[in-house]
């Protein structure tokens, strides 16, 4: 009686079994019917694999084709090329991809800013597969294509890239690459890439001494603020006549803060020494419609009697016996001391004139690698790393990122691959 309930209970889950299957399983023991059920239980896992991967990487839905094809990429151990697909997705350049970089366009690092060329570069370089050290140092913007019905690029305003918005064109498509110097006036040697763009010069060349656009650098490209850079053991000899070497009568203040952040920051933003961003402030006093402009050879500004801008010697007064500066030399003291931690690029000099050099040296440190691999890890994990298998998998990527010719999509493809089960 026993032996007749057990094979009654063995057909009728059989039974149930076949009847559940979302396609036809035809088995003639119980044991091909298991295999069957655990056949489908492991597609239906690539399903949701492959739908929640595109869902961290596009940020959209996708189409039942695309998530069909991805997990067949899964099933058949391909999950570099599963995410790929998924960045075919217009959505990955127009949401993903605008909201990743928007936020190192502006000071508030607002990801809600509009487009402009800061942007759009990053966007069309991450599509195009572009080294992506050159966003520091390449002649290179990325502009609306020419069969679009868009304003021409113009160095004093961002009608452009605003229209490019307004149209909801889509940016898989819609950009194109061409020369930051066609565009702006800026000889090719001057150009380095989203450093010499509009929008950055709008935000971090405006007014000031030009120092902000070097602070905003380390973090935006470094992940790093000036703060956690504090070193006062380097030599104070370049520090500008703006900083007071006894703030409130009080020299120690210099001594254990002011000191510590300038004397490696100053040497270094002095490759910034001949850029201006020129508007007119009595009529346009947020700077909406003015141009990046660069002191040529052979143009002398009226305020410095060189080719420095004006802004580089303000507030002389404060210690007139501070560093007057001469020209864009620049030099990187932090190869020294504790700041070494940044992983700088042995094969090059550490030193060097204007930005486009310093962009390289800035580009070809392992704080860059690993700062790219930091701000996708939190894009598509939508956390910051918090353990031991995060700061590996970060590690892990950072030197892929490097093998791989700096490319960053395929930073997004792995990075998605380990969040994708979360």
């Amino acid at each position: 009686m026993k032996q007749r309930l057990r094979t009654i209970k063995s057909l009728s889950l059989l039974s149930y079994l076949n009847n559940m299957m979302p396609f036809k399983c035809v088995a003639g023991a119980w044991t091909l019917s298991l295999l069957c059920m655990l056949s489908v239980s492991a597609t239906a896992g690539s399903l949701e694999q492959a739908k929640q991967l595109h869902d961290r990487i596009a940020g959209v839905a996708a189409s039942q084709a695309t998530i069909e094809n991805m997990a067949a990429l899964l099933d058949d151990g391909k999950p570099i090329e599963a995410a790929y697909l998924a960045m075919e997705t217009p959505a990955f350049y127009s949401t993903t991809l605008k909201l990743f970089a928007t936020p190192w366009t502006n000071i508030d690092q607002d990801i809600f800013a509009p487009l402009n060329d800061y942007s759009a570069t990053v966007i069309g370089a991450v599509r195009d597969d572009v080294d992506f050290r050159e966003i520091l140092q390449a002649d290179m913007v990325y502009v609306g294509k020419n069969s679009l019905n868009l304003p021409a690029y113009n160095r004093n305003n961002n009608d452009h890239y605003q229209a490019l918005e307004d149209q909801f064109i889509d940016l898989k498509e819609g950009l194109e690459r061409t020369t930051q110097s066609s565009l702006n006036g800026l000889p090719s040697s001057a150009t380095a890439g989203v450093l010499t763009s509009r929008a950055a010069a709008k935000e971090f060349f405006y007014l000031g001494t030009n120092r902000a656009m070097f602070r905003f650098t380390l973090m935006n490209h470094l992940c790093t603020d000036l703060e956690p850079l504090k070193d006062n053991t380097r030599p104070t000899d370049r520090i500008r006549q703006d900083v007071s070497r006894s703030p409130g009568g009080d020299s120690r203040l210099f001594i254990n803060n002011c000191s510590s952040c300038h004397s490696g920051m100053d040497p270094l933003a002095q490759a910034f020494a001949y850029y201006q961003y020129e508007f007119n402030l009595d009529q346009d006093p947020s700077g909406e419609n003015g141009a990046i402009v660069y002191n040529t050879s052979g143009q002398t500004d009226p305020d410095t009697g060189t080719r420095v801008q004006g802004k580089y010697h303000i507030n002389a007064s404060s210690f007139p016996y501070g560093f007057v500066t001469p020209n864009d030399d620049w030099q990187n003291y932090w190869r020294e001391g504790p700041n070494q931690k940044l992983g700088w690029d042995s094969g090059l000099p550490g030193q060097g004139s204007g930005a486009k050099s310093l962009g390289q040296e800035l580009a070809n440190s392992n704080a860059f690698a690993q700062c790219q691999v930091k701000k996708v890890f939190k894009s598509v994990c939508l956390r910051d790393a918090e353990s031991q298998a995060d700061i590996a998998q970060i590690n892990a990527t950072t030197a892929s990122f490097k093998q791989n010719a700096y490319q960053l999509k395929r930073v997004f493809a792995e990075v998605g691959n380990y969040c994708m089960g979360e």
